[in-house]
């Protein structure tokens, strides 16, 4: 079992700047894939980054790609996202989850057995 916690959302205005930190704790951190999700207001949770056990792998979704970045610190117990140029199209719970049957990265949210509960992004234009 491994538990999770999201922190850094808030209001922004479009162009700004965030970052999400997600605090693990429970397992040994660096046995966990992570990745980044977010639910937009009546849509379905959707994949935006995702990180490798060690780091040294990452992807994302397109419509991020260039704007946000993930990383993660395994001293820490944290993973985080960095996100810049926001837009409004941004505005969303993001979540945090963790897999640990795969090292890779996955854009799958079924792969993911662990999830936090999630920290509200607001975007204004």
């Amino acid at each position: 079992q491994v538990q999770l916690v999201e922190s850094g959302g808030g209001l922004v205005q479009a162009g700004g700047s965030l970052r999400l930190s997600c605090a693990a704790s429970g397992r040994t951190f660096s046995r966990f894939a992570m990745g980044w999700f977010r639910q937009p207001p009546g849509k379905e949770r959707e994949f935006v980054a995702a990180i490798s056990r060690s780091g040294g792998s990452t992807s994302y979704v397109y419509s991020v790609k260039g704007r946000f970045t993930i990383s993660r610190d395994n001293a820490k117990n944290t993973v985080y996202l960095q996100m810049s140029s926001l837009k409004p199209e941004d505005t969303a719970v993001y979540y945090c989850a963790a897999d640990e049957n795969y090292s890779g990265t996955s854009s799958l949210r079924d792969n993911y057995e662990y999830w936090g509960q999630g920290t509200q992004v607001t975007v204004s234009s």
